[in-house]
């Protein structure tokens, strides 16, 4: 099944069993709890993370209830989703790995600044790779699927963002730990924090700068705190999170072995490049409630992409030479966003 056609196969899917099996509203044999950290109208959650449920409950023959809590619902924080699916306070949760600085050090080439293509293309490249290089540290859950978002833009509150020099002394959201020490590089002043307190922040003049993509711009209000909005285009973005869907490793074992197949045939590869699909297609939602907003655009200019770069390339540096194995895993990540990228550019 080709990737861009699972949404539909979903649709279809449900559909097709609530009219055709009566025991699809028959009780559930097993029930889980799937927590997350966005609000219900993101795209996320309408368009991923309950489409997946349903998918589910439907291929299970209604066997399997999983039961949504966005917004953090269950309780805690964002960065305790990991381990809420760990432990089992949750079943299944998704997060954003960055969230946890040290936690997935793999993983973390991926947050590598100019490391991301479309999210797609990068999703694909994060699964094979975890596939491959984190069996260990992903060791304690069962692991559904990994992804990334679109390649994030700057959201301003009063100033726009045209050079490097103009992110001096500037408030900035960083996404993560690696972007924090990206942007020091700039000479900003990087706070960090998870995506849902970025309104209150904006509002109460906490951050000057949003670093994310345009896709949660929207559902949180983004466009409607800031001003002004600085995009960096090229082959590569300035950078990606990446995120972890996963489940808990009793919950998974619990199951009879159909069942576990409902659950693996939803999982992996295309599942990544499906969510990464998403991500990138609704990049273009939240860009246009910028524009609708009237809020300015810059994109910023070759000539000053190059120079983040180059004034960014110390912290790939650092990565490299800290990592464990640094330069393999990092020549392994761009060669399989290559490789993604090439198959979803043939595909498209």
């Amino acid at each position: 099944m080709r990737i861009k056609t699972l949404a539909a196969a979903v649709t279809l899917s449900v559909a097709g069993l609530t009219l055709a099996s009566p025991s699809f509203s028959a009780e559930a044999e097993y029930t889980f709890k799937l927590h997350h950290f966005l609000p219900p109208m993101s795209m996320a959650h309408s368009k991923f993370l309950q489409p997946w449920a349903e998918k589910i409950e439907a291929e299970s023959n209604g066997r399997i209830d999983i039961e949504l809590f966005p917004a953090m619902q269950l309780g805690g924080k964002p960065p305790q989703l990991f381990d809420q699916a760990r432990k089992g306070i949750a079943d299944i949760t998704w997060t954003v790995g960055g969230y946890t600085p040290g936690r997935f050090p793999s993983a973390s080439v991926f947050e590598l600044p100019f490391m991301p293509a479309s999210a797609e293309a990068t999703s694909m490249a994060i699964q094979e790779y975890a596939e491959k290089e984190m069996a260990d540290e992903l060791s304690d859950v069962h692991l559904l699927a990994m992804h990334t978002h679109a390649p994030g833009a700057l959201h301003s509150r009063e100033k726009e963002i045209k050079t490097g020099a103009d992110l001096d002394g500037m408030k900035l959201r960083a996404p993560n730990k690696v972007m924090a020490d990206a942007f020091s590089k700039l000479d900003a002043s990087p706070v960090f924090m998870p995506v849902p307190q970025m309104p209150s922040a904006l509002s109460k003049g906490v951050l000057d700068v949003a670093v994310l993509p345009f896709e949660v711009v929207a559902p949180l209000k983004i466009h409607e705190l800031v001003k002004h909005h600085t995009e960096i285009q090229g082959d590569r973005g300035l950078y990606a999170q990446f995120f972890l869907f996963t489940m808990n490793k009793d919950a998974y074992e619990s199951l009879p072995p159909d069942l576990q197949k409902v659950i693996d045939d939803n999982s992996g590869l295309e599942l990544a490049g499906h969510i990464g699909s998403l991500f990138d297609e609704y990049e273009a939602v939240g860009r246009e409630a910028a524009v609708n907003q009237g809020n300015s655009f810059y994109t910023l200019s070759e000539e000053e992409t190059a120079n983040w770069k180059q004034a960014m390339q110390p912290v790939t540096d650092e990565w490299i030479g800290d990592t464990e194995d640094g330069q393999r895993l990092y020549d392994e990540a761009v060669e399989l966003i290559k490789k993604y990228e090439a198959q979803v550019s043939k595909e498209s």
